[in-house]
């Protein structure tokens, strides 16, 4: 990570909806929305991270970190909660785009993507859709989430399968 952060009054600068303490985020983040993002304690957001919250919102727990160029679009809104690691390059997306119906070019869902305590989500994953990763679940790296995930269970693959239980 470059260790050019935000000071202080830049992230008050941000004008975020609610900041905690102890954050760090890279000068080099890209925040959209700021207004509609909440960052609680403890957070760490990496280099090249596109956090688009426009539209929907973004609250972000205590004792979390975002790993550099992860992408956030947030119109549907996302939540994560406490204890969460997410890794390098991961992408979370709240808006999908609807194909089944012919009719209508374009459209859109909004759906809102839960992330609970204790999760850890692997590089260069992808998560869409309305969905929820429980507390504990754990994600390999390059997976594909679209799909609610068990507590503490260890998951991998594209689309993403049960892999075993993890110890709590």
């Amino acid at each position: 990570m470059n260790d050019d952060c935000l000071n202080n009054k830049e992230l008050k600068n941000l004008n975020l909806r609610f900041l905690g303490k102890k954050v760090k985020i890279s000068s080099n983040v890209t925040i959209i929305g700021a207004k509609k993002i909440k960052i609680g304690n403890n957070v760490r957001i990496d280099d090249y991270t596109i956090i688009s919250a426009q539209d929907g919102f973004l609250e972000i727990g205590s004792n979390v970190h975002i790993g550099g160029q992860s992408y956030l679009g947030c119109a549907g809104g996302i939540i994560i909660k406490n204890n969460v690691n997410i890794s390098q390059g991961v992408k979370i997306y709240s808006k999908i785009n609807d194909y089944l119906d012919g009719r209508k070019f374009n459209k859109t869902n909004k759906v809102s993507v839960k992330i609970f305590d204790k999760v850890i989500i692997g590089s260069n994953s992808v998560v869409i859709g309305r969905c929820k990763i429980n507390t504990g679940a754990t994600v390999g790296a390059l997976s594909f989430v679209k799909d609610d995930l068990k507590s503490w269970t260890v998951y991998a693959g594209n689309p993403v399968k049960m892999i075993k239980k993890r110890i709590k």
